[in-house]
């Protein structure tokens, strides 16, 4: 196992952290390496265009959500037969759960695991005012984890007076930059990045990007900073595990949605599943007619439906199976765009309600606006019938529920904030939280203990 990682992280969000890493990661696998990736926090649409360059399931290191030991053996477990890792890292390096908090913040994820960080530094429109900027970023706590800096916006003429002064003047290396590049870009909408497979010259860009990195950045020196990355374990063996593997001896199928309207999902919560003893069986309630035969519960993510409204409410037979399988006891897993999914009725972006699975009888519509965004923590309901304690989570939405469940007492880590939330029984548990099943492994034991229960009642 390759120890070789580093993160790349910038002062703000918008200072080109996720175009450079696609371009980095492009480049090393172009270079024959094999690439693993991770994203500091709970973002998902970052791991896909990871995925999609590097061919590997990427990851998420959350320094709020799992404690440092969990992240560190997840981080050795995501490395196994990789050449180098790269993570990703989220809005400024130093902004945590609240103001002047850096708790899992990206410095916090680069301290808790010992990685090397690379900062993206906005150039244009600045020369000298740019010194105590990084000076800033290197002397505040954690910013010893700052090894390199990666001038972005800036042009190739002013780039070598540039590097010049910064290392002149401070204990860092400049590494290279990226110049405007105004036919490479990633849009976004409202819930952030579009998806890889809806932006068509996506190849194109990345070859583009790729190609103007290989002459701007060092990648030698790059390597270099990565190699000093700390060993995690030095028992390469050592990896993340969780619930016991299979207790009652045999698997459980799991129907997991999965397509263009339900694509937000962690890898780690996957694993968990797998090992614990559950066969993920995707389906797409899209284009599927019927479910698949013989589930033992239901895994309904999250993602775009209000997006695909009419579609997914034209599927009759899928929305009733669905339903059918809901009321005779099968155990669903709903988070966000899923829970919006068995709602009675969906807006689409242009306010048309489309009926749904009507499962919870409510109307789901969009507020246009985030809605109870950020980290919380749930306390005080039961998970699939068992008290597991409390849940770290996170919410991201712009849709709103006229019932958005009761059974659990969200409350921010920062401020006074709270609210109630989530449909909660022996074989539902529906909400807008997104659970990171690191944060709690007995959500993992409940819910294949439910599904357990079904197969034996149905066989």
């Amino acid at each position: 196992m390759s120890q070789a990682r580093f993160m790349i992280a910038a002062p703000s969000s918008g200072s080109g952290k996720t175009l450079i890493t696609c371009g980095l990661m492009h480049l090393l696998k172009r270079r024959g390496l094999r690439v693993q990736s991770f994203k500091c926090g709970p973002d998902f649409i970052d791991p896909m265009f990871h995925a999609y360059i590097t061919g590997r399931p990427a990851g998420n290191l959350d320094a709020f959500m799992a404690e440092p030991d969990v992240i560190r053996r997840m981080l050795q477990d995501g490395m196994r037969d990789a050449d180098i890792t790269l993570t990703e890292g989220v809005m400024g390096f130093f902004d945590g759960i609240g103001f002047g908090d850096t708790k899992a913040s990206s410095a916090d994820a680069a301290l808790q695991t010992g990685t090397p960080v690379i900062l993206v530094m906005n150039g244009r429109g600045v020369s000298t005012s740019i010194l105590p900027l990084i000076q800033g970023m290197l002397s505040f706590p954690g910013g010893e984890m700052i090894k390199g800096i990666i001038l972005n916006r800036i042009s190739k003429g002013v780039f070598p007076p540039m590097k010049q002064m910064i290392e002149s003047a401070l204990p860092v290396k400049v590494i290279g930059y990226l110049p405007e590049l105004p036919d490479v870009r990633l849009d976004s909408r409202h819930l952030g990045l579009m998806m890889p497979s809806e932006i068509e010259d996506l190849e194109m860009q990345l070859n583009r990007l790729a190609d103007c990195l290989e002459d701007t950045v060092t990648l030698e020196g790059l390597l270099t900073i990565a190699k000093e990355a700390e060993v995690l374990y030095e028992d390469e063996t050592a990896a993340f595990t969780t619930a016991a593997d299979c207790p009652e001896g045999f698997r459980v199928r799991i129907g997991v949605a999965k397509d263009e309207a339900f694509c937000f999902f962690y890898q780690e919560n996957l694993r968990m599943l797998e090992r614990a003893g559950a066969e993920p069986v995707y389906f797409s309630p899209l284009h599927d007619e019927h479910l698949p035969e013989d589930l033992d519960a239901l895994l309904l993510v999250g993602g775009y439906p209000e997006l695909k409204a009419q579609e997914l409410s034209a599927n009759k037979s899928m929305r009733t199976e669905i339903a059918d399988a809901c009321k005779g006891g099968m155990p669903v897993l709903a988070e966000c765009g899923g829970f919006l999914y068995l709602h009675r009725t969906l807006e689409d972006l242009e306010g048309k309600a489309w009926p749904m699975c009507g499962v919870i009888h409510a109307a789901a519509y969009n507020n246009h606006r985030l809605t109870r965004f950020g980290y919380i923590t749930l306390q005080g309901g039961m998970f699939f019938g068992q008290d597991i304690g409390h849940v770290r989570a996170h919410e991201f939405h712009h849709y709103d529920s006229e019932d958005p469940g009761n059974a659990f007492l969200a409350m921010k880590p920062a401020g006074k904030r709270r609210w109630n939330c989530i449909h909660s029984s022996e074989t539902m548990y529906a909400g807008f939280p997104h659970l990171y099943y690191p944060a709690n492994p007995e959500i993992v034991t409940a819910y294949i203990a439910a599904a357990q229960r079904y197969h034996r009642r149905m066989s």
